[in-house]
């Protein structure tokens, strides 16, 4: 038997299972493979590939660096959803699947002690508190690397912990909005985490992002808000490891390994 169908059927399995899990509130790690086992079977990725999850048929959901077109990430859910979870994922890909001059990340947090063992990673370019008085002057610098360097190749992520903590910052609006409109065509992309319970605050910069991943909601009348769609549910998501995004006309779920 292959990894992929391996992976597909503790999947399957997992997701058949997810009721009783969510019920009996049961850690569903055991089920699930992890990032090292994942990107071994997958590996080499795609120079310009970034690593989101596993799709429900054990196949990696991945991300084209160099195109575009998807814009910013939004990652929204729920208290406990896995928003720093799959922040911490994709970083962690990042830094066994890419070298420091292909991909580089930051990130803002309002929680450095969570970061401390990704700080010293030659693909991490600095892990910043949302709260310092200087983010503004780095947004700036940002900004100004983006029309630079357009062209080299270098690709960086900024993975924001907290939307609504930055978009407080007034000082932090213009360069954010250019980073949000124009980055990604400028290899810069923005990657940021939304609490339901604060979506309310960060409404009018909502419309920047057209790629959302949403983990676990538990209100209906906030996931149809925040996705635009009537009738649409994300209560069943496994909180933790599983997300959806939209694809086409379709949801893709997709799984996040466990962080090893």
């Amino acid at each position: 038997m292959s990894k992929t169908t391996h992976f597909a059927l503790a999947l399957e399995t997992l997701a058949e299972l997810a009721p009783e899990i969510r019920t009996a509130r049961a850690d569903p790690a055991a089920s699930l493979p992890t990032l090292s086992e994942v990107l071994a079977e997958y590996s080499p990725l795609p120079q310009s590939a970034l690593f989101l999850g596993l799709a429900e048929d054990g196949l990696p959901v991945l991300l084209n660096l160099r195109d575009p077109v998807p814009g910013p990430l939004l990652i929204v859910g729920d208290s406990g959803s896995g928003k720093t979870t799959l922040l911490k994922i994709i970083a962690r890909a990042t830094d066994r699947t890419h070298r420091p001059d292909q991909v580089k990340y930051i990130v803002f947090t309002e929680h450095l002690n969570e970061w401390q063992s990704f700080d010293k990673t030659i693909n991490c370019d600095g892990i910043l508190n949302l709260q310092n008085k200087d983010i503004t002057n780095y947004f700036v610098s940002l900004t100004d690397w983006a029309h630079t360097n357009k062209n080299n190749g270098q690709a960086i992520l900024l993975l924001i912990d907290g939307l609504n903590t930055l978009v407080q910052i007034s000082d932090l609006h213009q360069p954010l909005r250019w980073l949000l409109l124009r980055g990604t065509s400028h290899n810069v992309w923005p990657i940021i985490t939304l609490n339901t319970m604060q979506a309310a605050n960060s409404r009018t910069w909502l419309d920047a992002f057209r790629t959302r991943l949403f983990g676990s909601i538990q209100n209906m009348q906030e996931a149809e808000a925040l996705t635009g769609f009537k009738n649409i549910s994300f209560n069943e998501l496994l909180a933790g490891s599983q997300f959806a995004m939209r694809e086409g006309n379709d949801w893709l779920p997709f799984w996040l390994p466990i962080l090893d």
